[in-house]
């Protein structure tokens, strides 16, 4: 049986050309190689997963290549580019500071840095996760950064930069790897699935890239464990959001075709139906705004292609968009922001969200009314009383219309008081 590589080892970058998402790292490095400008010390930081030990071993790999393609590619054909992709180099050492942070495990590494490399130019030695160097340790290791022998160079890895002491952050050149797009990694899934011959749908795969948060070890890990989960070798959205446990976003595209018709009855049973299927209520509540949001994106054309979704499903948020009113969603979203921040406090949050709901349900008609005098909406106040008086029951207008003032209640009333006066209508004595 053949033994099983996980993607993200299987499918690693091994050339700066191959590294995705961060195009502004792998050329800068690139330059420095062509131009022979290699600095002593690297520090490269962002979050996980986003490619940062990589670059480290592909410059290691580059600067001890003996015969590279170009400055800036290695030819994985010579004794070091073998050794390196065995794991049996000596030139190459990789240090995890999270288990080795004492002062001793920086003194045995100053020791190393001493010994000449035994092929190739250089010794690099990789630091990764280096802020969970101890401040002992951070101390013993500040003069060897500072002034190392020439054959040495230090690549410091890690995804909190903030922790580090300003004397180390001085001595180093600093790359700041960014979160990878979901585009980008939607694109890197394709390629590895068509070299696995897996047919997939792009729904799918953006919504792996979504889960991954911008990390790309994240959505090879999410690919693998899907890929496992199919029998057929087809990866289709409801898989994915089966597998992993997701609300299927078709529910919030039908929520928000009811709030526009009225139907609360409708908004209640789906709401009711997501409940049941185990999902919690402030995950409803912040899909539904991340959906509203996209709406509210769709509505223009040109902040549309702010949307990192397939074209399918921007085509989907489009169409719903042109059905909806921009005063709708915006405040929809504040509703929405508000149930969010009150969701824990509240005693029934079942209740606390089913209010909310009933709210945006019915925004369509306390629009209409706000809008009433507005000069923009070309609204005349009097007009739109006149309006609704008509829409009102009818009274006997016409015969009131047609009393007179001396046929009126009160003056009818007036002459009988009159009449029954003795004092009027006699002729004094």
């Amino acid at each position: 049986m053949e033994k099983y590589i996980v993607s993200a080892r299987k499918y690693r970058p091994t050339t700066f050309d191959e590294v995705v998402g961060q195009q502004h790292v792998a050329n800068t490095l690139k330059n420095a190689l062509s131009t022979n400008h290699v600095a002593h010390a690297y520090l490269f930081t962002g979050p996980r997963g986003v490619g940062k030990t990589t670059c480290a071993r592909i410059l290691a790999k580059v600067l001890n290549c003996q015969s590279p393609l170009d400055k800036h590619t290695a030819c994985n054909e010579c004794e070091s580019c073998k050794s390196f992709n065995g794991n049996a180099t000596f030139n190459i050492l990789e240090l995890d500071a999270a288990s080795n942070n004492s002062v001793d495990h920086i003194r045995a590494l100053t020791d190393q840095v001493r010994f000449l490399p035994q092929s190739g130019k250089y010794k690099v030695f990789i630091i990764d996760e280096v802020h969970m160097l101890s401040q002992a340790a951070f101390n013993a290791f500040l003069k060897t950064l500072e002034e190392p022998p020439a054959h040495a160079i230090f690549i410091l890895a890690t995804t909190e930069k903030h922790k580090l002491l300003p004397t180390i952050l001085s001595r180093c050149q600093i790359f700041d790897f960014k979160r990878i797009t979901q585009q980008d990694i939607a694109l890197n899934l394709e390629s590895i699935c068509r070299k696995e011959s897996i047919s997939y749908d792009k729904d799918a795969l953006f919504v792996i890239a979504e889960k991954a948060d911008g990390a790309m070890r994240d959505a090879l890990s999410i690919l693998d464990k899907v890929i496992s989960s199919v029998d057929n070798q087809t990866i289709t959205y409801k898989d994915v959001v089966k597998n992993l446990n997701l609300l299927d976003y078709d529910y919030f595209f039908r929520i928000v075709d009811s709030m526009l018709i009225e139907d609360l009855s409708a908004v209640l049973l789906l709401f009711n139906e997501i409940s049941r299927n185990g999902f919690e209520g402030s995950v409803f509540i912040n899909g539904l705004s991340e959906h509203l949001r996209q709406l509210m994106l769709a509505k223009d054309i040109e902040t549309i292609q702010l949307l990192e979704a397939s074209e399918h499903l921007k085509n989907r948020y489009a169409d719903q968009a042109k059905l909806t009113r921009l005063d709708f969603i915006l405040s929809a979203l504040s509703i929405a922001n508000q149930c969010d921040i009150n969701y824990q406090k509240a005693n029934n949050k079942q209740l606390h969200i089913e209010i909310s709901l009933s709210k945006m349900c019915y925004l369509g008609r306390l629009l209409d009314l706000s809008q009433i005098g507005d000069p923009k909406k070309k609204v005349n106040t009097e007009a739109d009383l006149a309006s609704l008086q008509k829409k009102m029951p009818q009274t006997s207008t016409k015969s009131t219309e047609n009393l007179s003032t001396t046929d009126s209640p009160v003056s009818l009333n007036k002459e009988k008081i009159e009449s029954s006066d003795p004092s009027k209508g006699q002729k004094p004595p």
